[in-house]
């Protein structure tokens, strides 16, 4: 396959995963925002674009999130490439979900960071059934103390 066919492949399949695939420059602004993104996030890329993570990031882990993007963007490490991490999200309409993603750090010609890419897949209905397991877990073992 030449190499057209094949970014136009890539092209495609990144615009209509099912997970969310987007990327932030280097200042955490969003770059690319594909049908999945608007699915779970509820703005559309027109929406998205051009905005801050803020716009998905809850109030409380932003600063933390700021930097340990800041950190990453200085140095060019991430202590979380090979990670699935665990986070909530929020939606349009500020309602948060659970979501797994990973990060891919990208770097310009000269080897410094440019942004991250993040794939993401919304958790919560699972996450909600994991919790209500646990608590009748918790039940069922204070049942029989």
């Amino acid at each position: 396959m030449d190499s057209h066919k094949e970014q136009h492949l890539y092209s495609e399949i990144a615009a209509n995963a099912v997970d969310a695939i987007l990327y932030a420059d280097h200042d955490g602004i969003i770059r690319l925002w594909n049908r999945g993104a608007e699915r779970i996030f509820g703005f559309t890329a027109t929406e998205a674009l051009g905005q801050s993570l803020d716009i998905i990031i809850p109030q409380k882990l932003r600063d933390r999130h700021w930097q340990g993007y800041a950190a990453c963007m200085k140095t060019g490490q991430t202590r979380y490439g090979d990670t699935l991490l665990s986070v909530p999200a929020l939606t349009k309409t500020g309602q948060q979900c659970s979501s797994e993603f990973s990060i891919v750090l990208l770097s310009d010609k000269n080897g410094k960071p440019r942004g991250v890419a993040a794939i993401l897949r919304d958790v919560t209905t699972r996450w909600e059934k994991e919790q209500k397991m646990r608590q009748r877990l918790r039940e069922l073992e204070h049942a029989l103390a």
